[in-house]
């Protein structure tokens, strides 16, 4: 399994996974820089994500959906701040009302950076999530972040031997 560690710290708000992957970092980039392999990927298994908008630049805006086994759709956002191809990139997380892709401020919105780093094996890739407040953080940990999300890098792999 590619994930490798996870550490959520409440008092610096972060939430931290890593993972390693037998495959050159701009193979892993590509995972995130083409939409139809992205959705095969970041949804947990059992909830597909379908992108609707995907621009993988600073200013760019990601759109999605996940789809549960009974049908019932969650809507999120990312607003890309930073690109370093094949490197990093920045953005921020949010989940969205609807279809129309307003932000749900009831609900927590994430800054994120994800870096990739090559290894002796492959690529190492650390998924920083920072929060607003621990109680955010708290928020997503309850909901089963730390699961769905280990659960969705780990699909990954199959993704990148195919």
């Amino acid at each position: 399994m590619p994930v490798t560690d996870v550490q959520h710290d409440l008092d610096a708000l972060t939430l931290t996974i890593t993972a390693d992957f037998a495959a050159p970092v701009e193979r892993v980039w590509e995972v995130y820089a083409d939409p139809r392999q992205l959705e095969r990927v970041w949804g947990p298994p059992g909830y597909p994500a379908t992108f609707v908008d995907h621009a993988l630049v600073p200013g760019g805006r990601m759109t999605y959906y996940m789809t549960s086994p009974e049908g019932e759709k969650y809507y999120a956002y990312w607003e890309v701040t930073e690109v370093h191809e094949p490197s990093r990139f920045d953005f921020k997380d949010g989940f969205a009302l609807d279809d129309t892709f307003a932000p749900n401020t009831d609900m927590p919105e994430s800054a994120n950076t994800y870096r990739f780093e090559r290894t002796t094996a492959g690529t190492r890739a650390t998924f920083v999530g920072t929060y607003a407040s621990a109680e955010d953080l708290q928020k997503v940990l309850d909901m089963g972040v730390v699961e769905g999300s280990s659960l969705a890098i780990n699909q990954i792999d199959d993704l990148l031997a195919a």
